[in-house]
């Protein structure tokens, strides 16, 4: 087994720089990925927030969404948040005409389903594998609508007009959030996906 296995953060939009931070914090060794070279360096992905249709377009202008995907398919493990959920998603509502997602988590999920910008919320979230509550910021975030037999939900907002929403599933060694874990210094969400990225090695 690694070490410190190798996670890449596909570095085409988003918080690419924070991502790093939480992976380095957490153990892992951080490396933006941005060249087909670079994903066959890595050991595991992270697919950061931003906007999901802008990602799908610059993923193929860079050449790298079939290598993505290719290694998707081949069993590595990825983390995507937010716009990463979309783009780790099978099936997508709302989506802009010819939009492309990587696939591999067996959900349907809707983009932009909590509201714009300035619908952007903050609350307290269970997440399975997590001992204690965190802080969860969710910013022009997609839920998720249905879930399929291969994905398990690992959590659903708790309180609120959107209760029972679901944020968070995992399938094998693919985790998705609708939440940026990365913006709020709490690394518990980058410390379960390297559990996943050493059991899977």
């Amino acid at each position: 087994m690694t070490a410190t296995p190798t996670v890449g953060v596909l570095a085409l939009q988003g918080d690419v720089r924070e991502h790093l931070h939480a992976l380095e914090t957490v153990g892992l060794r951080g490396v933006p990925v941005r060249r087909e070279r670079e994903l066959d360096a890595v050991e595991a992905l992270v697919i950061p927030g931003g906007e999901s249709t802008t990602i799908d377009k610059l993923l193929r202008a860079f050449d790298l969404f079939g290598p993505v995907q290719a290694r998707l398919r081949a069993g590595m493990p990825a983390y995507g948040s937010c716009a990463g959920m979309i783009l780790l998603a099978d099936r997508v509502l709302d989506g802009i005409d010819g939009q492309q997602t990587l696939g591999g988590v067996d959900v349907t999920v809707r983009r932009n389903a909590f509201g714009r910008q300035v619908d952007s919320f903050e609350t307290d979230l269970t997440i399975d594998g997590i001992d204690e509550p965190l802080h969860a910021v969710f910013i022009r975030a997609p839920w998720v609508e249905e879930v399929g037999p291969a994905a398990r939900v690992v959590g659903r907002v708790e309180s609120g007009p959107a209760a029972g929403r679901i944020v968070a599933v995992r399938q094998g060694p693919l985790l998705v959030t609708s939440f940026h874990p990365e913006v709020t210094g709490d690394v518990r969400v980058h410390e379960l996906f390297g559990r996943i990225v050493r059991e899977s090695l």
